[in-house]
């Protein structure tokens, strides 16, 4: 299943409108979520996710709430997995589509 709409990436979300409007680089932004700033750099290039515990860090500094994170996160892997994977699977039970 291929839908039109492409979720961006969470950091992408969090650099451009969170930490670029508050004037805030990564290297100021991570000691004050308590993480390193390589941490932060994978998140906010789009190479590593938004785990739950940071999902919470975030939350507390940043105020969108933790599960709105983890919905951005979890939008985005499933559309980049719909797009990679051709699933070969037969519905049970009159379930499938």
């Amino acid at each position: 299943m291929n839908t039109i709409f492409n979720p961006p990436h969470p950091g992408e979300v969090l650099r451009e409108e969170i930490l670029k409007p508050l004037g805030l680089t990564v290297t100021m932004a991570a000691p004050l979520l308590g993480i390193s700033r390589k941490s932060l750099s994978r998140i906010v290039n789009c190479q590593g996710g938004i785990t739950p515990e940071m999902a919470i860090r975030l939350e507390m500094a940043f105020k969108p709430s933790a599960e709105s994170w983890l919905r951005h996160q979890i939008a985005y892997d499933l559309w980049q997995t719909r797009q990679k994977v051709n699933f070969h699977v037969n519905p049970i039970g009159g379930h499938g589509k």
